[in-house]
C-alpha cells in the first residue's frame, strides 16, 4: 500500500520553483512543487525477514497500514517524526537506508504499548520497534543504547548468581556506559539510605555487594541459561547472516 502523506516526504526532495511559467500559466510558489525522483539503490529485500527472526518481529507480516499504531502513539504526539506504521511499511519494503534516516530516533519508543492494544491485526508494533532497535544494533547501525546496556547488567547479575544484587547492576551499567559512580543523585540516595536503614540491614547490604552470594545450587540453572543465551545469540546471528559476528 503506497503511502502519500506529504508528512513522509523528505523535505530535501521537495522541489519548489519561485518564478515558473508554464504555457502562460503563473505556477510560482507552492503551485510548481515537484518530488525529485528516486532511484532505489538500497533494496534489502531479506529485511522483513531479519527483523520478523528476532523476538518481537514475528507478526510484522501481518501489518496492513491502517496507521491505528501511530494514530495511539504517545511519542507521536509528541514528535510526528516517530511513526511506526511508516518504519514497518519501509521495513516490507526493504527500504533500508530509508528506515536507517530515522535511527536517531526509532529507539525512543517508551513501551506505553498504546499502538498494540490499537492494531486490529495483533501485529504488536511496540515489539516490532524494539526487534527493529535490536535490528540496528546487531548489524552495527547503531551503537548499543542505554537499555541495552542495562538489560546486560541486569541479566548477566541474574546468571551469574540467580540473584537480583542492585548495586552490581549500576556498577555495571555505569562502567558500560562509561558515566561516574560520583553522581549527585547517586550520593543523595546512598545518604538517605544510611540515615533511614537498620545498620544491620546497611551491613547486610554492603556484605552482598562485596561477597556476592549465589543462589543455592545455582550451577545447573545457570549452564542452562548460557547454553539458551548462546543459542539465542546464534540463531539470530545466522538470521541477520552475521555468521557469529552479532555476539554480544
Amino acid at each position: 500500500m503506497p503511502i502519500h502523506e506529504r508528512s513522509l516526504i523528505r523535505p530535501e526532495n521537495l522541489v519548489t520553483h519561485e518564478n515558473l511559467v508554464i504555457d502562460g500559466v503563473d505556477v510560482s510558489g507552492h503551485w510548481s512543487t515537484f518530488i525529485t525522483s528516486r532511484t532505489v539503490t538500497d533494496y534489502n529485500e531479506a529485511m522483513e525477514e531479519e527483523i520478523s527472526a528476532l523476538p518481537g518481529g514475528e507478526h510484522i507480516n501481518r501489518c496492513w497500514q491502517c496507521g491505528s499504531c501511530t494514530n495511539a502513539c504517545t511519542v507521536n504526539a509528541i514528535n510526528p517524526e516517530f511513526n511506526p506504521r511508516y518504519w514497518i511499511y519501509l521495513i516490507r519494503l526493504g527500504m533500508e537506508e530509508e528506515l536507517l534516516r530515522d535511527k536517531e530516533i526509532l529507539w525512543q519508543c517508551v513501551s506505553c504499548n498504546k499502538c498494540t492494544y490499537a492494531c486490529p491485526r495483533d501485529v504488536v508494533p511496540e515489539a516490532v520497534m524494539k526487534a527493529t532497535a535490536h535490528w540496528m544494533e546487531l548489524k552495527g547501525h547503531t551503537p548499543k543504547s542505554p537499555s541495552t546496556h542495562f538489560d546486560e547488567s541486569f541479566t548477566g547479575s541474574v546468571i551469574a548468581t540467580g540473584k537480583i544484587e542492585e548495586g552490581q547492576v549500576m556498577r555495571s551499567f555505569f562502567k558500560k556506559t562509561g558515566q561516574p559512580l560520583n553522581q549527585p543523585w547517586l550520593i543523595a540516595l546512598v545518604r538517605g539510605l544510611v540515615l533511614k536503614f537498620p545498620i544491620t540491614l546497611l551491613m547486610r547490604l554492603g556484605l552482598s555487594a562485596l561477597i556476592r552470594p549465589r543462589t543455592s545450587g545455582w550451577g545447573r540453572t545457570q549452564a542452562a541459561l548460557n547454553d539458551y543465551v548462546s543459542e539465542v545469540e546464534a540463531r539470530n546471528s545466522k538470521a541477520l547472516g552475521l555468521d557469529g559476528k552479532g555476539k554480544h
